[in-house]
């Protein structure tokens, strides 16, 4: 059974460990240790030396796990260094078997540089691996134990059939750069050296992903992922069936390291890294994204901020603003209207001051909770998805909602003293906060 509260224990401390080891890489280890617990493969795009390489060999360290497979490959690597030499002992009796001990068809974790590299008698076994698990050994199939596989390329493939199979394998992709801050540079010298702690069980990582597969998704967010789809084919970026599947899979993933039993929103917002072909996109991609993730934040507070329902009101009697004051005006100065036309009058009148101060009121006191909410709004956003790193950023979602709120306020104030001339008892709000 999935013990929740230590699982998430252990992803802090190990989220700890290497942000103290790699600098400037806390979004790509978050990414990384997603990856390892929904079993899919990450490809790391970047020049030499920004330690790609020693990141992926840190995080199987933190499982313990002895059966760990790494390579440089090059147009003229060959078969026997990635899956094994051929059994002679098999071939004498005709029987064409690799033995596979110590290579990628038995690792756990493998690192694989340069894959795009890699020549055509070695990428149709890659791709039975990457996806399916499995290696074709003579005429048997392997299963293989492969848990996690980290690639690295100093470029994107060219337009070549198999690469670009190869490279759909990859479902999390990263841009790795090199340091960026001063401050990296001053710590760069001082790294800890001591060796990586065994944090994990692989018994972990199969228990997440068992859970990970009683993880509903509701339709709402089935149709934010359509919607998303959507977005990106009228901007001419196409994914694939299986990879939109994948993504959700990693979503449930999050929702299971997060303690649920279904998807939330906050478990979609890594997935710009899983959405572009060349890194460039990415800003687009995100734009994208997040548009349709705010509204889906904005949907999901309705039951405590339902700014529809606030605005749809102010909307109403915005409409209906300059009639009921001309009305008001008309009575004030002893202009006579038809019995039946004034009583009209007077029932939307008190139809409007009854809605619009029921409505301000009920607005204001729900402001007023959001900016408590708000002076904890990071622990808020931490507990929604804990692998967030910038929780500010997403805080400043909160904020603008209630900002949008404050605009719909103002605007029944607005209304209620042009058609009464006179504020809302009870609705008095400070705005400068």
């Amino acid at each position: 059974m999935l013990k929740v509260i230590q699982l998430q224990q252990k992803m802090d401390q190990a989220i700890e460990i290497l942000e103290r080891r790699f600098l400037e890489r806390s979004e790509l280890i978050r990414l990384l240790m997603l990856g390892i617990m929904s079993g899919e493969n990450a490809l790391l795009i970047g020049p030499p030396g920004t330690a790609k390489s020693q990141l992926a060999r840190s995080i199987s360290k933190l499982f313990g796990s002895e059966h760990w497979f790494e390579y440089l490959l090059t147009r003229f690597t060959t078969p026997d260094e990635i899956f094994g030499p051929v059994s002679l002992q098999q071939l004498k009796a005709d029987q064409y078997v690799r033995k596979t001990a110590g290579y990628l068809p038995s690792a756990q974790f493998a690192f694989l540089d340069e894959i795009f590299k890699a020549n055509s008698a070695i990428l149709n076994s890659l791709l039975s691996i990457l996806h399916e698990r499995i290696y074709f050994n003579g005429k048997e199939k392997e299963s293989v134990p492969l848990l996690f596989l980290v690639a690295a390329s100093n470029e994107l493939p060219d337009e070549d059939e198999q690469l670009t199979a190869l490279y759909d394998r990859f479902l999390i992709r990263y841009e790795v750069g090199y340091l960026q801050h001063a401050s990296s540079y001053e710590k760069m010298f001082h790294l800890p050296a001591a060796e990586i702690p065994v944090v994990f069980s692989l018994y972990d990582v199969r228990d997440v992903q068992a859970a990970a597969r009683d993880v509903t998704i509701s339709e709402g967010l089935i149709y934010f992922l359509y919607s998303l789809k959507k977005d990106l084919e009228e901007k001419e970026h196409l994914i694939s069936d299986r990879r939109w599947n994948k993504i959700v899979h990693v979503w449930k993933t999050s929702a299971v390291l997060n303690g649920r039993d279904h998807v939330s929103i906050w478990d979609t917002v890594y997935t710009p890294h899983m959405l572009w072909d060349v890194p460039e996109d990415l800003p687009v991609l995100r734009e994208l994204f997040e548009k349709r993730f705010t509204e889906q934040v904005k949907a999901e507070l309705e039951s405590d901020l339902p700014l529809r329902k606030y605005q749809q009101i102010a909307q109403r009697w915005l409409e209906k603003e300059s009639e009921l004051h001309a009305f008001q005006f008309k009575k004030e100065i002893g202009h006579k209207l038809g019995k039946e036309k004034a009583e009209q009058y007077v029932a939307l009148l008190e139809q409007c001051r009854m809605e619009l101060e029921e409505t301000a009121r009920e607005l204001r006191n729900r402001l007023l909770d959001a900016q408590q909410r708000e002076q904890n709004m990071n622990s808020f956003v931490r507990e929604k998805n804990r692998l967030i790193i910038e929780q500010e950023k997403y805080a400043l979602k909160y904020v603008h909602l209630r900002v949008e709120g404050e605009r719909i306020l103002q605007m029944l104030q607005g209304v209620y003293r042009t058609v009464f001339d006179r504020e809302i008892a009870g609705a008095d709000y400070d705005y400068t906060l």
